[in-house]
């Protein structure tokens, strides 16, 4: 009787799942090896999974990935891609700081200012990775960023998009 009040959908007694909270720095991680798909270029042409993933994770919800935890995916990150260690470490801890930084000096945002709030720190990070590159000796012209960088601008939908998800299903919303 009380089934039938509350109809088939009752989400009363359901919690989130377990380990919760650390499904989102799970997917940051699963993101990231994204990078291993064998595709072979001369210049990365693809985003960088793993922080985009991180962003829409800190968009979406401010709480779900502290700020510290930045530094040990970042690390993961570099481990993983290659990058050398510490590229990663240093951009996703500094654009959490910034993110935070944004957090506190808005009143509101809708979709579009966290768009660009996302394209402007994925230009940021392809242009680290391209000083990066040439600190290294593996010099390329700038253009070459033009690309990557708008590949994962047009992504980071389908990244928030599974972050939230991801997000409901972690939930058990």
């Amino acid at each position: 009787m009380v089934r039938s009040a509350l109809g088939n959908n009752a989400t009363i007694g359901r919690g989130p799942r377990r380990l919760a909270r650390y499904w989102p720095a799970g997917s940051v991680a699963i993101a990231s090896t994204l990078s291993v798909l064998p595709i072979v270029t001369e210049v990365g042409w693809g985003p960088d999974f793993g922080f985009l993933m991180l962003i829409a994770w800190r968009l979406l919800r401010g709480d779900a990935i502290p700020a510290w935890w930045a530094a040990p995916l970042g690390l993961f990150n570099d481990l993983i891609t290659g990058s050398p260690v510490g590229q990663s470490i240093f951009v996703w801890t500094a654009s959490m700081l910034m993110l935070d930084l944004a957090d506190r000096r808005t009143m509101w945002r809708d979709y579009w200012i966290e768009w660009l709030l996302a394209a402007i720190l994925l230009f940021i990070s392809q242009v680290v990775r391209w000083d990066v590159d040439a600190l290294m000796g593996a010099s390329y012209a700038f253009r070459l960023i033009w690309s990557p960088w708008i590949i994962a601008v047009l992504a980071f939908p389908l990244a928030a998009f599974t972050a939230s998800a991801v997000d409901r299903w972690r939930l058990g919303r």
